[in-house]
């Protein structure tokens, strides 16, 4: 009985050791982003992780007093345009896809809801083999601060990321 004790603190011991690292890692999501045009660094998880396809994209819109109506993926999440991307390719790579994943899918077909222009959708091949999704060719990508349906917090960070309307163009109003 005293070793299954034992046992049970050491993994309570763990468990805590585990939850207050992974608080301080997280960190103020308030602080300094020192000038980078992504953000402060976070380990705070994502939509998406950068390398994995997870299903089939599907876009759908979302209405905003102050932002009109944008882009959303199939859980309502906001999508972003990063204006450095002058064309269908991704230049947001390593510390920037931390902080802004990309919209992966593992088909070129994406399914539209209803203020979506499929027109306007198609993809993109991103240095690691995976299928970005773009929309009027700016890639597509999530802000790892996102962290509901709803959320636009990397609305105008750095004057370079927007939501991107119906469109296809980055919506400039901050919040």
């Amino acid at each position: 009985m005293t070793r299954w004790i034992r046992h049970q603190r050491a993994c309570a011991l763990a468990a805590a050791a585990f939850a207050l690292f992974g608080a301080a890692a997280c960190g103020d999501s308030d602080s300094d982003d020192g000038g980078s045009p992504y953000g402060a660094p976070t380990t705070t998880a994502s939509p998406t992780d950068e390398g994995t396809a997870e299903v089939a994209a599907s876009l759908a819109t979302d209405t905003d007093d102050e932002l009109g109506e944008f882009l959303v993926d199939n859980d309502g999440m906001a999508l972003y345009l990063f204006t450095p991307d002058t064309t269908s390719e991704s230049t947001c790579y390593d510390e920037c896809a931390t902080k802004w994943p990309p919209l992966l899918t593992d088909t070129e077909d994406v399914t539209v809801g209803d203020g979506v222009d499929a027109g306007l959708i198609g993809t993109t091949e991103r240095t690691d083999g995976t299928m970005q999704v773009t929309y009027n060719d700016h890639p597509l990508y999530y802000y790892a601060d996102d962290k509901e349906p709803g959320d636009t917090e990397g609305q105008g960070v750095q004057d370079i990321w927007w939501v991107v309307n119906p469109a296809g163009e980055g919506v400039t109003t901050k919040n």
